[in-house]
């Protein structure tokens, strides 16, 4: 057997609206997988551009002159030397800003684990910005250190780039968040009545959660705070409570440690047969078929 999911939560010790948001970041974030594949150096002479593909996501942290975005919103988004951007879905161009002097970067390429809560990445802006001044206390350092690594032959150099990618991008989005609202589904850590609601969720996934349960969670009316949750998290709170222990059952099922009617029950599924049509509903292929991927050294 297996523990239930709400015993492997690690709960805030503080009630105050940042120890929730902050507790929820982790948890929720632990659902979104990334991969780095890599850091290089990078400068784009005066008035030239470089594309960034669709297929992966970046990290841009601009070390010389300023950049120019497109692609990403109405009109060129301007990035300046220090400053940071993470262009989540790719797919835009970076011109320099200047005519007689070349721009710098350091950019870090990462991909999404394409089953880890994807509604959640979709929902991710096109882009997010963060100042040097509102990253330099952390920037800076972690910036050398992953150049340093990035340039190093010794074994396990290219695993440690993926981890500093890791940190950059949970770092990123904190920031972002605490520089005030936000879109998305982050949006919702900084609504005290909606991260309540989520904060119960994320602790209790295995209970048989109503829109009336959640919203009087959240101190608000069914309606209201239905309208609430999924204008800022970009999901209705039945749909995220029920892509969130999928997640979590997949996790389960990949170490193997117990059978599958045994994860669906614990993520509070009554029978077998319905936990494995919504599984194969959110991945597209039965549980089985994830089970034991661990064990066996599958890496999805």
């Amino acid at each position: 057997m297996i523990d239930r999911p709400e015993n492997l939560t690690i709960l805030p010790e503080s009630e105050s609206v940042t120890a929730t948001a902050d507790d929820l970041l982790s948890h929720v974030l632990a659902r979104i997988r990334l991969t780095g594949d890599g850091v290089s150096s990078r400068r784009i002479a005066p008035d030239d551009h470089m594309v960034v593909e669709a297929e992966a996501a970046h990290v841009c942290i601009v070390t010389e002159g300023d950049l120019h975005i497109e692609g990403v919103d109405a009109a060129p988004v301007a990035i300046a030397t220090g400053d940071l951007v993470m262009l989540p879905h790719g797919a835009c161009i970076l011109r320099s800003a200047s005519s007689d002097a070349p721009a710098g970067m350091a950019l870090c390429r990462f991909r999404f684990d394409a089953d880890s809560l994807r509604g959640m990445v979709f929902a991710l802006p096109g882009y997010i910005h963060i100042r040097r001044d509102e990253g330099a206390d952390w920037l800076d350092g972690i910036v050398h250190f992953m150049m340093i690594e990035a340039g190093d032959v010794q074994p396990g150099a290219a695993l440690m780039v993926s981890r500093l990618i890791d940190l950059v991008v949970i770092r990123t989005l904190r920031s972002w968040i605490q520089q005030g609202p936000v879109s998305g589904w982050l949006g919702g850590l900084g609504d005290v009545r909606i991260a309540n609601a989520l904060k119960a969720i994320h602790e209790r996934p295995a209970q048989r959660w109503s829109i009336e349960a959640m919203a009087t969670v959240a101190g608000m009316s069914r309606s209201s705070f239905c309208d609430r949750f999924t204008a800022l998290v970009g999901r209705s709170p039945l749909r995220y409570h029920n892509e969130l222990r999928l997640g979590m059952a997949r996790d389960l099922l990949a170490k193997g440690g117990a059978r599958v009617g045994e994860i669906g029950f614990a993520i509070g599924y009554e029978s077998e047969a319905a936990f494995s049509r919504a599984y194969k509903m959110a991945f597209g292929r039965s549980p089985r078929a994830d089970h034991g991927l661990q064990a066996q050294g599958i890496v999805q």
